[in-house]
């Protein structure tokens, strides 16, 4: 989330789409409806009417996939109007840059953007570019008039997504479609904002980025990035995706969102050559541009006294991929189910489950040789290999099963979706055998690193030369009990040397050996201090002279009024709960709306260098004067310092453009003659077979979650009064589509798709509607995904609807299109 959990008060409008956070984000909710007691207005647009659209001021259905032609649309209304926050627009984004002359759009090519290879299925971006100056600058046309700025090419893009047009895709009914255009639209004014709240209704698409990326163009056309009240937030599914996607899960990224190298990058001081964004804008903050001293600090806590500046600081020993491999979900399991894996972790996840193609992901384990099921239950994925359609005898994998601890069984730390990071303690002791998560991993790392000093192997230096101070050692070297206080400082970073700023005179010293680095801005590049995640420094701190845990804090103090409560916990980076908060403010540094006063420029506070000028309000994202004086631009993770309202770094165009599910009910792309994504992969194995207008699967189908179960259902299938309340998976209908099957409510139905079948209940209901696409009627149906085989034990509660989803992803992250596919629904 660019802003966080109770900022949702301080929103005039909001826009819940691809998300349903009165079922599954409660809490969140609750600020929801805080915001509607002080007069704000809630739209919710979903193909279903959710609990979330029963308490909404203004509901629109949607065809699933189709969220890009809705707000493309949206963004024509805007344009159309003259309903831009101008001053933000001109002086914050990118849309008065001048644009390549050579580039063409969609509307010039029939759905295609300048560049493409039709062989390579990839884009040469070379004309997705700026024009620029002698000196590297773009250029600019504050005035927006030119026909290659970004401002004037945007409309040519979206001129084509009429309100006609929008209605014939998404299904969406006219007077709700300009309902909600002229509701949200209105925050454009600076005394007025509004905020989107997503989910996996977003990004489980062929699209999904780019569906993320249109609603970013509308904040910023806007005004409403930076903003209390504003922003795009993403409401994570469980409580910690957050901080695992902060740690480097993700096969792309290391901690602290750096890029994992890839074999190309040869050392480090290449990696830092070819990763690091460069700009000559004198006036962009490119806080990039410090990647060397993360990049070097992180080094140091993975490796220790090991990495010197003589090995490059261990940077040989970090694992790189192939150039151009794609270690993705999909990728994983379509190289496993090729026997391209020994073995497989299934660290706290179910697999056989969640992912799409269950039926796929479910074979891919039989050529395994090892399995380890890391979890509180045994589940789909530690038995798969006596589940629906297997033959114990024919399958060799030897799987091992390791129970780990709840998350009220240890101590240690969570980061919510607002990035706030907040201790936990341990509540009861782990029951039975089951350990923490970090005393499995300690165990496996002395038994690994002991088999490779005994017997050596390929390459052991990046398992022998790991640091490994977590707590008190036995006789033997071995760490007997992980302390997390320990993980967690080393996370946050130390001073190995006494650290001085070398520009100020005489010199100052920053920090001193062996404490505690107070903020990634004292971290340094050469080897001087450590830091397991850069964007986690200042987490654990030295006050005067004791170590405190900011994640523990609990202050409830709220200076601003905002909801900040900065004494609460911490959030990263550097405790700032809004990040861009510097785009609140107008170029004098004043608060665009002098009633949600994030921040304000104090020019006559001295600060703490003893000159005139502070911030005061919210942690401002840096220290520089506004950009009426000699400030920075506030964008600052931008190499050009402002928002991006185009785009080239995302692969299939630099302006988001409605294409098609790879599977949909229609023939035609009404938009253009590009029917779907055309960069996505396309996985060719008979396992792998999609269908699209295709007469045996009439219905577009979708997934969702439900309150009363998470995730895969793996804890809360084990309890008893949670199953009582939803112990079945269902389809949900619409009463017109049950009348056309001849089903009635609590039939068991068999739901189809041209990768395989599950049972479910039918649940007909009034909050599915039949869409009328185009001259067609289509129907809609959706499942939840919390089922599975194995428990109830006696195969009561169905399977997995992840049996009907295909695997098809997102050209950008690869996440699995599960919500738009289509089926059949038959009687049982």
């Amino acid at each position: 989330m660019t802003n966080h959990w109770i900022d949702l008060k301080n929103a005039d409008v909001i826009l819940v789409m691809g998300s349903n956070p009165a079922s599954n984000h409660p809490i969140s909710m609750k600020w929801i409806m805080r915001a509607r007691e002080k007069g704000a207005k809630l739209i919710c647009v979903d193909p279903r009417f959710t609990q979330t659209a029963a308490k909404a001021d203004l509901y629109a259905p949607l065809r699933s996939g189709t969220d890009i032609a809705f707000l493309g649309g949206m963004i024509r209304y805007i344009l159309e109007n003259d309903l831009i926050f101008k001053e933000y627009v001109v002086n914050y984004t990118n849309a008065s840059f001048l644009v390549n002359p050579d580039y063409k759009g969609p509307a010039d090519l029939d759905g295609l953007f300048s560049g493409y290879n039709l062989e390579k299925k990839n884009y040469d971006k070379t004309t997705w570019s700026f024009q620029k100056d002698e000196n590297g600058i773009a250029l600019k046309d504050p005035s927006l008039k030119d026909p290659n700025c970004v401002f004037q090419l945007l409309k040519k893009h979206y001129d084509r997504y009429t309100p006609e047009a929008v209605v014939s895709i998404t299904g969406t009914p006219m007077d709700k479609l300009m309902d909600v255009y002229e509701l949200y639209a209105s925050t454009y004014k600076p005394d007025r904002v509004g905020t989107e709240c997503y989910a996996m209704g977003w990004t489980q698409h062929t699209v999904g980025t780019q569906n993320i990326r249109t609603m970013t163009i509308i904040q910023q056309l806007l005004g409403n990035m930076g903003m209390p009240g504003g922003g795009i937030n993403a409401m994570r599914g469980e409580a910690n995706v957050q901080g695992s996607t902060d740690y480097g899960l993700l096969f792309h990224i290391l901690p602290g969102y750096n890029p994992t190298p890839n074999a190309s990058l040869v050392d480090l001081a290449t990696y830092i050559e070819k990763t690091t964004p460069k700009t000559n804008e004198p006036r962009s903050v490119n806080w990039w541009a410090n990647r060397n001293k993360y990049i070097t600090s992180y080094l140091k806590a993975v490796y220790g006294t090991a990495a010197t500046k003589e090995n490059d600081f261990g940077y040989s020993w970090l694992p790189k991929t192939d150039v151009g491999q794609n270690a993705s979900w999909l990728m994983i399991f379509d190289k496993m189910l090729k026997g391209e894996f020994d073995g497989f972790f299934a660290w706290g996840q179910n697999p056989a489950c969640s992912g799409a193609n269950s039926i796929k992901t479910r074979q891919a384990m039989t050529k395994l040789k090892w399995l380890v099921n890391v979890n509180l239950f045994d589940n789909e994925t530690g038995s798969f290999w006596r589940g629906p359609g297997m033959n114990p005898k024919e399958i060799e994998t030897e799987v091992f099963m390791l129970p780990c601890c709840s998350s009220m069984e240890k101590e240690g730390s969570i980061s919510n979706s607002g990035r706030m990071a907040q201790w936990r303690y341990k509540a009861v002791e782990p029951v039975g055998q089951s350990m923490p998560d970090a005393e499995i991993i300690n165990e496996l790392f002395f038994k690994v690193r002991e088999l490779y000093k005994k017997e050596g192997g390929a390459y052991a230096d990046p398992i022998v030369n790991l640091s490994w101070e977590y707590g008190e050692k036995d006789a033997s070297g071995k760490i007997k009990h992980m302390d997390v206080h320990v993980i967690a400082k080393e996370i946050n970073g130390y001073f190995l040397e006494d650290v001085y700023d070398m520009k100020a005179t005489p010199p100052k010293l920053i920090g001193k050996k062996g404490d505690l680095v107070t903020s990634f801005p004292s971290l340094q590049a050469d080897g001087s201090t450590s830091c397991g995640n850069w964007i986690y420094c200042n987490s654990y701190i030295l006050k005067d002279g004791k170590e405190v845990n900011m994640m523990k804090r609990r202050g409830k103090d709220d200076p601003t009024g905002l909801g900040l409560y900065p004494g609460w916990a911490w959030a990263w980076p550097v405790n700032r709960r809004i990040i861009y908060n510097r785009a609140s403010v107008d170029l004098q540094g004043q608060p665009w709306d002098p009633k949600r006063p994030l921040l304000k420029w104090n020019a006559t506070k001295l600060a703490a260098t003893g000159k005139p000028g502070v911030w005061e309000g919210d942690v401002p994202d840096g220290p520089a004067p506004p950009m009426g004086t000699d400030g920075k631009f506030p964008f600052i993770m931008k190499p050009d310092g402002v928002a991006s309202i185009f785009g080239p770094g995302l692969v299939e165009g630099p302006f988001p453009e409605h294409y098609e599910a790879l599977e949909c009910p229609v023939q035609v792309n009404a938009m253009s003659g590009q029917r779907i994504n055309p960069t996505i992969k396309i996985f060719g194995d008979k396992m792998d077979a999609f269908a699209s207008c295709d007469a045996r699967f009439p219905f577009v189908g979708t997934t969702y979650r439900v309150s009363e179960h998470w995730q895969t259902g793996c804890m809360t299938r084990h309890c008893s009064w949670l199953l009582e309340m939803q112990p079945q998976n269902f389809v949900e209908m619409s009463i017109e589509l049950g009348k056309e099957l001849n089903l009635n409510n609590g039939e068991t139905v068999v739901v189809t798709s041209a990768r395989g079948e599950v049972k479910a209940v039918a649940l007909i209901s009034e909050r599915f509607k039949p869409f009328k696409i185009a001259d067609s009627t289509v129907h809609q149906v959706g499942l939840p995904w919390h089922f599975g085989w194995q428990f109830p034990e006696d195969g009561s509660g169905y399977d997995s609807a992840n049996m009907l989803t295909p695997n098809v992803g997102d050209a950008n992250t690869m996440i699995p299109e599960s919500k738009a596919f289509m089926v059949n629904v038959r009687k049982a």
